[in-house]
């Protein structure tokens, strides 16, 4: 599984990253993009910045997505 998020959706409220801080992170810009160990998918972000979900992290992923006021986590299946 992988996910992304849509950064024009983003409200920067940082849930994300308090649920599932191996997965997202909050950059300078206010934003939450995701992340696969150091790596950040911030260059470019969006669709185009698709991270694998690690191992045990699903149920975080989706309770993120599920949390999101802005509604802009994606998971698709690879």
């Amino acid at each position: 599984m992988k996910v992304w998020i849509d950064q024009d959706l983003c409200t920067g409220d940082g849930l994300c990253e308090e649920i599932a801080p191996d997965v997202f992170t909050l950059l300078d810009d206010g934003l939450a993009y995701v992340r696969e160990g150091d790596k950040v998918f911030s260059d470019p972000g969006g669709a185009a910045g698709m991270a694998n979900i690690p191992d045990g992290q699903l149920d975080a992923v989706i309770e993120s997505a599920e949390e999101c006021p802005g509604e802009c986590i994606f998971i698709e299946a690879e």
